[in-house]
């Protein structure tokens, strides 16, 4: 279980209900009175109650798939779903090179962006290589060519750099090592975020954004080998706080969890932080 049983946050939440129940049954017991014999009865039967109240509390904070916060005017939401059924603008993460090449070496299959290249990209890959190779990126978005590389493009992006392709905004997220692997500090993770909502606040035009949990799967991160989906998503929350980035209504911010990947995410603690993250 992700919550504990004797969680403070649960016993919390069930304070904030029994105050209620407590509150109500005192407004109660001015009219009615209980006689002798059923007091004791009574108190089991109210603990019972507050028992199962308690329980019924956990087990909704170990299930809870689905929080909204708002942070600073923005509404947010953290939920589990498919990133391609939503609306809006769909953040995918590419690396640097804006590669396209989906062979498990460079992309995977089973990645976001080797299953948007496979099987929701509308043009081929090389008409999208073409207009990826065409567009007018800032001038300090290009930060030079590989000519070492032996496989994938050339050209490398700024971190944080963004194309768009109709409902999607590719995103230059991770670096490269020789062998291929995605691969990025936490500085350098941070100053990722920090563009890429920099970024969206150009080009959103009052859409909804959707992203996934940025750096989730593949990509390591040096240094923290330990760090969770859950560190993850509150750095993501955290970067988008301190960022100019503010969706005007009815736009809001989405961030989609997989389903394979909610146990391992307390969301009743991001409920709970709610615009102190």
């Amino acid at each position: 279980m992700k919550v504990r049983f004797l969680d403070k946050r649960v016993f919390k939440i069930f304070l904030q209900i029994t105050s209620v129940i407590s509150a109500a049954l005192s407004t109660l017991l001015l009219f009615v009175d209980i006689h002798d014999d059923f007091k004791i009865l009574s108190l089991i039967v109210f603990a019972v109650v507050l028992l199962g109240v308690y329980i019924v509390v956990w087990i909704g904070s170990n299930r809870l798939n689905h929080v909204e916060i708002n942070i600073d005017g923005t509404n947010v939401t953290i939920k589990v779903g498919d990133i391609f059924t939503e609306p809006g603008l769909k953040a995918i993460a590419f690396n640097e090179y804006f590669d396209t090449q989906v062979d498990n070496q460079i992309i995977s299959e089973a990645s976001l962006n080797g299953i948007f290249l496979k099987s929701y990209l509308d043009i081929s890959v090389a008409d999208l290589d073409r207009k990826i190779d065409d567009f007018r990126f800032e001038p300090d978005e290009i930060i030079g060519t590989d000519d070492r590389r032996l496989t994938g493009k050339l050209r490398k992006h700024r971190i944080g750099t963004i194309f768009i392709h109709k409902d999607y905004l590719l995103t230059a997220m991770s670096k490269f090592d020789d062998s291929n692997r995605a691969v990025l500090t936490m500085p350098e993770y941070l100053e990722f975020l920090i563009r890429f909502w920099d970024r969206v606040n150009k080009v959103y035009a009052q859409k909804s954004v959707v992203t996934p949990i940025f750096g989730s799967g593949i990509t390591r991160i040096k240094g923290h080998k330990n760090i969770s989906d859950e560190d993850l998503l509150k750095i993501m929350l955290w970067t988008f706080r301190i960022s100019e980035m503010r969706f005007k209504y009815p736009a809001n911010l989405s961030i989609v969890i997989h389903k394979d990947k909610i146990d391992k995410i307390n969301l009743l603690d991001i409920k709970l932080l709610g615009n102190g993250v």
